[in-house]
């Protein structure tokens, strides 16, 4: 088919010719008038795939590398600061025009070294040579050095990577390490792919992974049940990342138990007895963890229960050592979001929010994609607001200057029209000299297109002020990029001859290289540990060796103050209390744990289960804690409120409060994933950003939890300790 958007004249020698006689036009050229830049911007091709669900420009499970999932016939471009441009990709050798056979490529996701003198992409190479040539396609990570003007680029594959698993998203780390997304199984066991997300149980990538290319030292840095994306390292030289929360209930299971004739829904939702491959398919399909959806009027009816659905994207970031996973500066939905609702329905104090109390941001947002760092002002960070369907993330661009505040003075700025009056941004690029750049098209309404005749037209543009306060696109910085090519998809010809998209811009320029942070103690632990006789560097020994992380809570009562939609008036049986009003009081005595098991399957309308797994909450094993509490995966909060124990690592947990009789009073509501020999203390779950509900700080006691904890964990011997199937069990 031909695309409806065509470039004449100069844009046709955008066509750069491969294969043997075939004639070569040169991979640099002169591009037509466009704004120049300060530094050379690397960027990628992609043919446009107007379907928006698990495709390349998708919010989420974009990572896949079928015909389907990603086109062939991209390339990685430079543009040189005059418009100079040149496919790269073309000049190393890779890819081509016409029919794309075995030698079709698909690239994503540069990445430049801190000295700007090379890069690192993915790429999928490969595509079928005839008709229903049926093959596998991975996402591997290629670096390309000679980005000069006048070099001969050379690509290599990165050595020692997952080589049957999709990696995207690739940067470097400060100690040369490469940091990427990929949707290898956490536990790297192949009957447990792929990792199905937690809202349409569709392949997604498992998480932040970190891999030294000379070893082969391989690191899962954040276990993800719906998925990681769009990595950064900023200047204090934290990963900075988009995870998509949505930890709540199956709603594919829902469907199953409201249609049990299944004339209306066919997904044949089961559990497995656990991960192992030799698995048994249980006739259940029970979760535990957090409360119903909202939908199950069975589950709910009779109970004071709201129902809970739990859906967004927010900014992320952990050491690169993958310790002190939070949300950017402790945001949450509180100081983002412009509804909440009420968790539960018979206490006056727990209400639903809609803007009807004060906050420092009058600006709400609902998701934030494409995290960029401002070079120019550090902790000022740009993204996108964007619908997680039919814009391919595309949306309008925000940025959140943080620096030196706390996250309830944070004001969320709205750098172009909220309303996408004038276009859709996505991948704003802040650049050295303080322009701004982004990926852009001019399409205000949802996509209409089908096939590869998409409606969004996708360039990179120089961004201009609109005379009222806010940005909007200026020139394009390409005349415009065509090609005219055709391959197998397998089964049908796919025939494509038009204008690419433009995505993925970086700027190509050397970075100071910033340091990597590690976790320090907070000094009301270091006195506890202090105080026992127990070295930090003994305990962290331990840990690492039984796969395990301490988490520490100092006083479990304390919730922001803007936290109203769960109860806030909380107290510790004959101990500590924290009533932010009068009214009902609840006793909260346990912390329970969950952890993330792949033990949700689908039949999906066939006679066997479909591949892979989706994760749910499963009560976590708590063998080496203290105190046996009667309830299961549950500890029990000490007098002043805190709590202390040891955890699994590398694999996503939560957790809620629970009353003396082991019912939910609080949960969590997001997956937070532990490091092997991390110590890792929180003043408080939701903790206060400034105030807390009765108007104090940050708690600031010697948590007496850790104490007894510490005391217990001395008198241990020949404790026996496994994570899972698939890990060893190792003795103290």
């Amino acid at each position: 088919m031909v695309s409806r958007f065509k470039v004449a004249g100069l844009g046709l020698l955008l066509l750069f010719l491969s294969g043997i006689g075939a004639l070569r036009l040169p991979d640099a050229y002169r591009a037509s008038a466009a704004p120049s830049t300060p530094n050379p911007i690397l960027f990628v091709t992609q043919i446009p795939i107007a379907a928006d669900f698990t495709t390349i420009g998708s919010t989420f499970g974009n990572h896949l590398a079928t015909h389907n999932s990603v086109g062939r016939g991209g390339d990685l471009y430079i543009r040189y600061t005059d418009g100079t441009l040149k496919n790269l990709t073309a000049a190393a050798g890779y890819g081509g025009d016409g029919f794309l056979g075995e030698s079709a490529i698909a690239v994503r996701d540069p990445a430049v070294y801190w000295d700007g003198e090379k890069a690192i992409f993915s790429m999928v190479v490969g595509g079928a040579a005839e008709q229903y040539d049926y093959k596998e396609y991975r996402w591997q990570i290629y670096e390309i050095s000679g980005l000069g003007l006048n070099d001969t680029p050379v690509i290599t594959k990165v050595p020692n990577q997952p080589e049957n698993f999709n990696n995207v998203s690739p940067i470097y780390g400060s100690a040369d390490q490469i940091i990427f997304t990929s949707d290898r199984p956490r536990n790297g066991a192949e009957h447990l792919y792929p990792q199905r997300d937690e809202y349409e149980s569709a392949p997604t990538n498992t998480g932040l992974w970190s891999l030294v290319p000379e070893t082969g030292e391989l690191t899962l840095l954040n276990h993800a049940p719906s998925g990681d994306f769009s990595p950064m390292i900023d200047s204090n030289g934290h990963i900075v990342f988009t995870q998509w929360d949505h930890l709540q209930r199956d709603q594919q299971a829902d469907a199953d138990a409201l249609n049990p004739d299944q004339q209306n829904t066919d997904y044949g939702s089961f559990n497995y007895s656990d991960e192992g491959a030799n698995a048994q398919i249980l006739n259940d399909r029970t979760e535990v963890f957090p409360e119903p959806r909202r939908v199950r009027s069975d589950l709910i009816g009779g109970t004071n229960i709201y129902g809970h659905n739990f859906n967004h994207f927010f900014p992320w970031t952990i050491n690169q050592d993958g310790t002190e996973s939070e949300i950017l500066l402790h945001l949450g939905r509180h100081e983002l979001h412009n509804y909440i609702p009420y968790s539960i329905l018979d206490d006056p104090n727990v209400t639903e929010y809609y803007g009807q109390y004060e906050r420092t941001n009058p600006n709400p947002i609902l998701n934030m994609f494409h995290v960029e760092e401002d070079p120019t002002t550090p902790k000022t960070y740009f993204g996108v607001d964007a619908p997680e369907f039919r814009t391919h993330s595309a949306g309008f661009v925000i940025s959140i200057a943080a620096e030196g505040k706390n996250a309830d003075e944070v004001t969320v700025n709205y750098v172009t029209d909220p309303a996408n009056a004038d276009g859709r941004y996505r991948e704003p690029l802040p650049m050295s000299d303080g322009s701004l750049l982004a990926v852009y098209t001019s399409q205000t309404a949802n996509e209409s297109g089908s096939g590869l005749d998409s409606s969004y037209e996708f360039r990179l543009v120089n961004m201009v002020s609109d005379g009222n306060g806010r940005m909007t696109a200026g020139d394009s910085l390409t005349g415009g990029i065509t090609k005219s090519v055709s391959y197998w998809d397998p089964d049908q010809l796919v025939e494509f001859n038009g204008e690419m998209w433009e995505l993925n811009p970086v700027e190509v320029k050397a970075r100071t290289r910033p340091v990597a942070p590690t976790s320090v103690i907070k000094s009301p632990e270091q006195q506890v540990f202090d105080q026992a006789g127990v070295t930090v560097a003994e305990m962290q020994a331990y840990l690492e060796e039984n796969n395990l992380a301490l988490l520490i809570t100092r006083n479990v009562t304390s919730r922001d103050d803007l936290d109203r939609q769960q109860p806030f008036n909380l107290q510790v049986p004959n101990g500590v209390q924290s009533l932010g009003t009068d009214g009902q009081v609840y006793d909260v005595a346990h912390m329970q744990f969950f952890q993330g098991e792949q033990v949700r399957g689908y039949y999906f309308g066939r006679s066997e289960p479909r591949e892979g797994r989706r994760v749910i909450a499963q009560p976590m094993p708590l063998v080496r804690n203290p105190v046996d509490t009667g309830f299961e995966s549950s500890t029990v909060i000490a007098a002043d409120g805190s709590v202390a124990a040891f955890v699994p690592a590398q694999r996503a947990l939560s957790w809620q409060l629970t009353d003396p009789d082991g019912n939910p009073v609080v949960r969590e509501r997001y997956w937070v994933t532990f490091q092997p020999g991390e110590i890792r203390s929180c003043g408080s779950c939701h903790g206060a950003s400034d105030k807390d509900q009765i108007g104090n700080g940050e708690p600031e006691n010697a948590p007496q939890a850790l104490a007894e904890l510490l005391q217990h964990w001395q008198a241990l011997e020949n404790v026996v300790y496994t994570d899972s199937a698939y890990l060893p069990t190792v003795r103290r």
